[in-house]
């Protein structure tokens, strides 16, 4: 049938995408096919989240939010309407993102995904002795009974019975179901020479003035004005560990709870590693993590550690890495559980399938990286029988060997292949060379960027002389001599997770790779053989935390240098020159934006018309510096701050130490005003690796510096490694990327395998022994790429 008698639903094969202005986008315009594979690359901060994932899929999410009844939108997250004339062609958008799992400490791999559960209903119906239901086998549903009497209508009288009722859950009743207890260091509590009004409490946000003072000097069970060593027992008791109770402070209701229940509370409820960092440091100091006694570490119950299925028990088969998981459920046959088998086996093999069949389902969710985390939220959409769904992957290749990109390319291929719509935001060529069809951003970052500069296939992105078309074909050179170590940092017996009694000499004085397919024990061994030894920074892929009102100019501390350099050149105090503090707009409280609330619509943030978006008040804006007001400069692009600050009458040292080290690490374009939320996840990595080359270490390990950057920008951060260990440093670097190993002086291959296959050194020695030996997996895709 010719395209003009098509019926008309035949006619919506592609997104239209019209005058995009989110963040940087310059009103672009562009037609996207469906149902085929497309890949958006371009340098960071070009603008390629901006459009898919800030205008694509925001919009696809904000219009399905619509179809429900207001009731349920006003339980939802409020969405705005992207900044685009006409968006047209959309599909259902699914993403999968590098979002971490949540680091709930009762969350481990397998309560994220479907696989527990089945291994509980599993369990409830074939292990002896039968101990109950699938929530038997929980360890968050603790065990409770209880008894009563109970008073029943029947025929013309009322009838009181005696009942008695129990819940058999799995959870371990001495650690709550979280397989660690904690003991609490009292002398990091307090100062007992001190009294409550002397500031005797040590914990964070636990001051006087503040309202948990007020609660604990007004309870009335203890003497706020007496020192805590005179306490008597049950004063003590009181202040520590009084269960919650309710009291009545300056006529409000309020309850009160003892200091080390209140902490467990608000501060042990989440994973440590989520924690801010002076929290953090707080728990470290104050709180001993040891492995629950009584379950083992299992989290269970003895009645449900006692049921078992072919001699292994619940807790058994979750310690299992999922290879060995599989083969154990494979090997079980039972026609009254026939289906649940046949779904946990699928399941199990999409693990091994996408890389991940060295995890257990025992494995902490907050453990995982972001790489890990996105390949398990594919898990539910493999064999999906949805269709016309567009899928959206943020960097899929983030954490993976070269040897694991080819099985991420299958995947989304199958995807495709289904009858959906694939977009992936991706920097490496493995990945291009599949696509239907490319769509280039730039032609820089930030301001510079925003344009469509290519879109067809990759032939045509090979030809067209964009960046990164340059860049495509680019391939690393062995460096034709490697430095000499000066030292070397000795690792002995390391047996964390899956290490065999690892020894290995990790040079110093020079650009030290450790590598491996994914799951191998690289991060198993920094963490437990170099984190945490005098000297050493480890800057690992932790997301920055910050609200919208953190900046890069506030994170890095540059704020401070210039704030006291506009006071001192117009004799006022520096506190006017922040947004945060007394010269913020009163309007909006230096947001720059009024965020209009709009009941069970979303939330509509609108400039502010008393500072223009500017955040300070007009008087603040009268003081200048050079002939700049704070507003100008915070509006300064880094490159343009480095030479404003670089010389002249605004001239300021400790501003261009620290503006030297963003433009280093490529953030050159970043505006010292813009807010921490809007920037990308390359963007965040990057700003945390220029903060930290501000500190004294002498080792420094980087876990995967490359993860978002386009292939122009790797080797600037190759010449920043090198400028760091020409300064004498020590540079360690976990990395996949090839251009990298080559430019590596000594590289430490882990594996084999992965999982217990792996947590061995198959190699060490140099990239050029490497390439000639092709002993290992990372050796034959090194020789690969360097084309020997």
């Amino acid at each position: 049938m010719s395209a003009d008698h098509r019926h008309p639903a035949d006619q919506h094969d592609l997104i239209r995408v019209r005058g995009a202005r989110v963040n940087n986008l310059r009103g672009i315009d562009l037609d996207l096919p469906k149902r085929r594979l497309t890949v958006f690359t371009g340098v960071s901060g070009s603008g390629k989240s901006s459009l898919v994932f800030g205008t694509i899929a925001a919009e696809s999410q904000r219009l399905i939010n619509e179809t429900y009844p207001a009731f349920v939108q006003g339980f939802m997250p409020s969405m705005t309407r992207p900044d685009v004339d006409v968006l047209e062609g959309l599909s259902t958008a699914i993403i999968v993102d590098q979002e971490r799992i949540g680091a709930n400490p009762r969350s481990t791999v397998g309560t994220v995904t479907d696989a527990l559960a089945m291994l509980r209903i599993l369990f409830s119906r074939l292990a002896t002795p039968q101990i109950g239901s699938a929530q038997a086998f929980s360890f968050n549903i603790a065990t409770v009974s209880g008894k009563g009497a109970v008073e029943i209508e029947k025929g013309q009288g009322k009838i009181v019975e005696r009942k008695s009722f129990t819940v058999q859950g799995g959870m371990c009743p001495r650690c709550e179901g979280l397989g660690n207890v904690n003991d609490f260091d009292l002398s990091a509590l307090y100062d007992d020479s001190k009294s409550l009004n002397q500031g005797a409490l040590a914990v964070p946000g636990y001051t006087m003035d503040g309202w948990y003072g007020r609660i604990y000097r007004g309870c009335g069970w203890f003497d706020p004005d007496k020192p805590i060593r005179d306490y008597s027992p049950k004063e003590l008791s009181d202040l520590l560990y009084k269960q919650p109770t309710k009291v009545k402070i300056d006529g409000i209701n309020v309850t009160y709870q003892g200091l080390i229940p209140q902490i467990q509370k608000t501060y042990l409820a989440k994973d440590v590693e989520a924690m801010q960092p002076h929290i953090r440091a707080f728990v470290e100091r104050t709180v001993t993590f040891t492995v629950c006694p009584d379950c083992a570490g299992t989290r269970l119950n003895e009645p449900a550690r006692s049921a078992r299925i072919a001699g292994a028990n619940i807790a058994d088969v979750c310690a299992m890495q999922l290879t060995d998981l599989a083969e154990w459920v494979r090997g079980l046959d039972d026609p009254s559980v026939a289906p649940l088998l046949a779904k946990l086996r699928h399941i199990l093999d999409s693990f091994t399938e996408i890389g991940l069949g060295y995890l257990s389902l025992a494995r902490s969710s907050g453990t995982l990286s972001g790489g890990e985390a996105q390949r398990i939220k594919m898990i539910r959409h493999l064999g999906s029988s949805l269709t016309d769904v567009t899928y959206i992957f943020d960097e899929p290749t983030i954490g993976l060997h070269p040897h694991d990109i080819a099985r991420m390319n299958g995947l989304l291929l199958r995807l495709r292949d289904a009858g959906n719509t694939v977009l992936v935001v991706e920097h490496k060529p493995e990945m291009m060379a599949i696509a239907d069809h490319v769509v280039d951003l730039g032609p820089g970052a930030g301001t510079a960027g925003g344009q469509i500069t290519y879109t067809g296939d990759l032939d045509g992105l090979r030809a067209s002389g964009t960046l990164t078309g340059r860049h495509l074909d680019d391939r690393a050179r062995l460096k034709p001599s490697v430095r000499a170590a000066t030292g070397s940092l000795p690792i002995r017996g390391a047996n964390a997770n899956n290490l065999h009694s690892v020894d290995v000499d990790v040079p110093l004085g020079v650009l030290a790779v450790l590598t491996g397919v994914a799951g191998s024990g690289k991060s198993s061994l920094v963490d437990s053989g170099l984190v945490g030894r005098p000297g050493v920074v480890a800057i690992d892929q932790g997301a920055i935390k910050g609200s919208r009102r953190s900046n890069p100019a506030t994170y890095t501390g540059l704020l401070e240098p210039i704030r006291k350099a506009f006071a001192k050149a117009n004799g006022v105090k520096p506190a006017l020159f922040s947004a945060n503090s007394e010269g913020a707009c009163l309007a909006c409280n230096g947001a720059g934006v009024i965020y209009l609330d709009l009941a069970v619509m979303a939330g509509v943030p609108v400039t502010c018309e008393e500072c223009e978006g500017k955040g300070f008040q007009p008087s603040v804006l009268t003081y200048h510096l050079a002939g700049k007001d704070i507003a100008q400069v915070l509006a300064l692009p880094v490159a343009d701050a480095l030479e404003f600050f670089s010389a002249g009458e605004a001239k300021l040292a400790p501003a261009t130490a620290i503006l030297t080290r963003l433009a280093d690490v490529g953030l050159g374009y970043l505006r010292l005003g813009q807010p921490l939320t809007t920037l990308s996840g390359g963007e965040r990595q990057r700003l945390k690796l220029a903060n930290e080359l501000s500190g004294t270490g002498s080792i420094y390990v980087l876990d995967e510096p490359t993860t978002g950057l386009h292939l122009a920008d790797v080797e600037q951060l190759l010449g920043l490694l090198d400028r760091l260990v020409e300064a004498g440093k020590s540079v360690i670097v976990i990395e996949h990327h090839q251009a990298v190993m080559a430019h590596a002086d000594w590289i430490i291959d882990l594996g084999p395998g992965a999982g217990h296959d792996g947590g061995r050194v198959v190699f060490e020695g140099t990239p050029a022994q490497l390439v000639e030996a092709r002993s290992t997996i990372t050796g034959r895709h090194l020789a690969e790429y360097v084309r020997r």
